[in-house]
């Protein structure tokens, strides 16, 4: 019967730590529970700890994806010879007509009154205003049911994400002043818009600069908080 090696033996047998200092991936599996016999009879091999982590890596980014309801599309980038590269691009959801429907609320008057009123910008500045689009392509309405409460709801949700202070209440005190009532059923048709959306309401930068760049030229993408005189 072959004898069990002794402890000092064990520990003799262990990976010597690399020039960084760190133990090898093994290791980690060997500082698990249960049999120490069974977790050094079959170490795992070398560069698994990598290939975990590109793994959790991918896994994150599908996750994160799958948040925002955006798609991946593979585009040529470069072309020499026979060899072809391929970069990854995102393709967001946003179509022409969620634009048109966030246009046509900027010319509400009450929408034109109280972006006119927030010129420090506190709750509506360019990307605020971004994400609202992107909440239209995430609800599932048609563009024509789009009203001036949506607009609000949308620009409510959007200060929750990104924004620690209380100033989006100015939202509910220009639209209701203090009308409790009404301001209780905003926050139900809050929640029934964030619903409507699967509750995605994380938007990335990324998303919002290539909302901006389908029309450029539109006035309320000036609305910059960096250029603000300080």
């Amino acid at each position: 019967m072959a004898s069990v090696p002794s402890s000092s033996q064990a520990v003799s047998q262990r990976p010597q730590p690399g020039p960084s200092g760190h133990q090898p991936d093994m290791m980690l599996d060997a500082q698990r529970p249960g049999p120490p016999a069974q977790a050094h009879s079959s170490p795992l091999p070398e560069g698994s700890g990598r290939r975990r982590q590109r793994e959790t890596s991918a896994a994150l980014q599908e996750s994160e994806e799958a948040a925002t309801g955006e798609e991946d599309a593979w585009v040529l980038e470069m072309l020499c010879g026979l060899k072809m590269r391929l970069k990854r691009r995102r393709v967001s959801p946003v179509l022409p007509e969620h634009h048109e429907a966030f246009k046509r609320l900027l010319g509400d008057p009450v929408v034109k009154r109280f972006l006119a009123w927030d010129k420090n910008l506190r709750v509506s500045d360019k990307y605020l205003l971004a994400m609202v689009i992107a909440y239209f392509s995430r609800a599932g309405l048609p563009s024509g049911q789009y009203q001036r409460i949506h607009f609000f709801i949308a620009l409510y949700l959007a200060n929750d994400m990104e924004e620690d202070k209380g100033h989006k209440l100015a939202i509910l005190w220009l639209l209701y002043g203090n009308d409790r009532s009404k301001s209780r059923l905003f926050h139900q048709q809050r929640v029934q818009f964030a619903q409507s959306m699967g509750w995605k309401a994380w938007v990335s930068r990324e998303e919002c600069e290539e909302i901006q760049a389908f029309d450029p030229e539109l006035p309320v993408w000036k609305r910059d908080r960096s250029l603000l005189a300080v």
